[in-house]
């Protein structure tokens, strides 16, 4: 079952810092790149984030977890992580589909144009890219849109 996480909560936050620690140094590695973004966040960065975390837990331990920014405008995925322990399980697949139950008219995410797997699960839920850039820390990205269909 996916939950609401309060990542102002202490023990919470440490399991997300946690989580986004195993998961972005696979990434980093997919990438390619010794200085990945993702890696500099802090616990107490987390904790205070104005953005909505949602996780997935197998046996108490948190094995997936999703961050959304929700406004008028739509809903922006910042986060997409699985333990490494629960890759191919189907998790981010869950918290992509549970992400994209919010009343909302369009979802953005961004990744590295590299990241393959996230593209092809992105693709899967109906999004689409729109726009290529290489940001100053020199990882290419991709931006896609998911529109809801009226």
């Amino acid at each position: 079952m996916i939950t609401k996480l309060d990542n102002a909560n202490d023990f919470i936050a440490q399991q997300i810092y946690t989580i986004f620690q195993r998961s972005y140094k696979i990434e980093a590695e997919l990438i390619g790149t010794l200085n990945f973004p993702p890696l500099s966040r802090t616990r107490n960065d987390i904790q205070s984030s104005q953005t909505h975390f949602y996780g997935l837990y197998i046996d108490e331990l948190l094995a997936g977890a999703i961050e959304l920014a929700i406004s008028n405008e739509g809903l922006e995925i910042n986060s997409l992580v699985v333990d490494p322990d629960h890759f191919r399980k189907g998790i981010a697949d869950k918290l992509i589909s549970y992400a994209l139950t919010h009343d909302i008219a369009t979802a953005i995410v961004e990744t590295a144009v590299v990241n393959e797997p996230a593209i092809k699960l992105y693709k899967k839920h109906g999004f689409v890219e729109f726009k290529r850039w290489t940001p100053e820390h020199g990882i290419e990205k991709l931006a896609m849109v998911k529109s809801r269909n009226v």
